[in-house]
């Protein structure tokens, strides 16, 4: 691997896998700006349990692998976080569905080459909240 990694939980109150993530994800990696690592099907039960569901028929068989052994379980497993630095059942809302992707980002890598050529060393990262992005356009316009 040769950039950052992010862990990215997207949740679904009704899912439908239709492909177009994929497909998105696809362009994207072709374009050399990110690689798909990994994808993870959970749920996340009414009494709070995490499971881990079914890819559709035609899938990878391993797909699920990677991220489920970073969260301490196997992909066909119930998901155990033990040990995590971050918490997968904080993220997800009961009664959700999510796919958990692990997702390498190619773009970055020449950034961060720069960064540590120049003595740096990166301390923290995070993403905005769709809401702060919103208020950040107010902000900009």
């Amino acid at each position: 691997m040769t950039g950052p990694v992010q862990v990215v939980v997207v949740g679904f109150d009704r899912p439908e896998w239709n492909g177009e993530v994929l497909a998105e994800l696809a362009r994207l990696r072709d374009a050399g700006t990110v690689r798909l690592l990994d994808l993870l099907l959970v749920e996340r039960t009414e009494d709070g349990a995490l499971v881990t569901l079914p890819f559709p028929e035609g899938s990878p068989s391993d797909l699920g692998v990677m991220t489920a052994s970073l969260l301490g379980a196997s992909a066909d497993d119930d998901v155990q976080v033990e040990g995590a630095s971050w918490s997968l059942a904080d993220a997800i809302p009961v009664g959700t569905t999510a796919a958990v992707a692990l997702i390498e980002h190619l773009w970055a890598e020449p950034l961060r080459e720069a960064i540590t050529r120049s003595g740096g060393t990166p301390l923290d990262e995070a993403w905005l909240h769709r809401d702060d992005v919103v208020r950040l356009e107010g902000l900009l316009a």
